[in-house]
């Protein structure tokens, strides 16, 4: 997977540095994400809080970065703001006020996105494009929280659709950095379509069947499904 994002770099004119791999471990067993480290990968991405404390507690000997890139829910923003180092999925003001107040100081900041939903789908969270600027000035302001860029799932289907949903993407995020915002990261690309990502500038791809297969069949899904910041199908 490392090299596959070095050769879309590449081929973008970028350096392969410049894009950083999150493995999506989503119902994967706290094995594989031991053997994944083993590997070399430290950064994981969790879609459902409760799943996510579990393996952080099997895992807690493993030096391991853990980002929750699933939709957050108010009753769940304490436990997020406490175990996790970034949440990648921060839609309104209400859910980063409550992340912020409740980040413990010796924490330090916790790393956040701001989520765009960029299809305009129903099923999908995040803020509406034109109301992302807004909402990411108020979070910047905000105590105990780094604002660190925007995260996006584009609808998925024709390629050139996709790509022109990374693309404004891209557009909204160059905009606030023009504001002045300290802006370093632009997650977007999963395992179908890392390599339009890439092309558009994204400095984090969310990876989890290209890295570990297929989910496992007996993996408890919780009662309320949400919707996935990593397909299940890979190239």
């Amino acid at each position: 997977m490392r090299a596959r994002i070095a050769q879309a770099a590449v081929a973008a004119g970028r350096a392969p540095e410049t894009v950083a791999l999150l493995a999506v471990s989503k119902q994967q067993p706290a094995e594989r994400i031991r053997e994944a480290r083993t590997a070399g990968q430290r950064a994981f991405g969790e879609n459902y809080v409760q799943e996510a404390l579990a393996k952080m507690d099997a895992l807690g000997d493993l030096d391991l970065e853990w980002h929750l890139v699933g939709p957050l829910q108010s009753n769940k923003t304490r436990l997020a703001a406490e175990r996790f180092d970034w949440v990648q999925t921060v839609a309104s003001e209400r859910i980063a006020e409550r992340l912020a107040a409740q980040r413990p100081a010796a924490r330090g900041p916790l790393e956040v996105l701001v989520q765009v939903n960029v299809s305009g789908e129903a099923s999908k969270s995040g803020v509406a494009p034109q109301a992302a600027a807004a909402l990411a000035r108020a979070v910047a302001q905000l105590p105990n929280l780094r604002l660190r860029g925007l995260m996006a799932i584009p609808e998925p289907g024709d390629p050139a659709r996709r790509r022109a949903q990374f693309r404004r993407l891209r557009e909204l995020f160059a905009a606030l950095v023009r504001e002045g915002l300290a802006l370093d990261t632009l997650s977007m690309g999963m395992s179908e379509d890392m390599e339009l990502a890439i092309a558009e500038g994204a400095t984090m791809v969310r990876v989890g069947t290209a890295i570990f297969g297929p989910r496992p069949a007996a993996a408890r899904r919780p009662s309320a499904p949400q919707p996935s910041a990593e397909t299940s199908g890979a190239p």
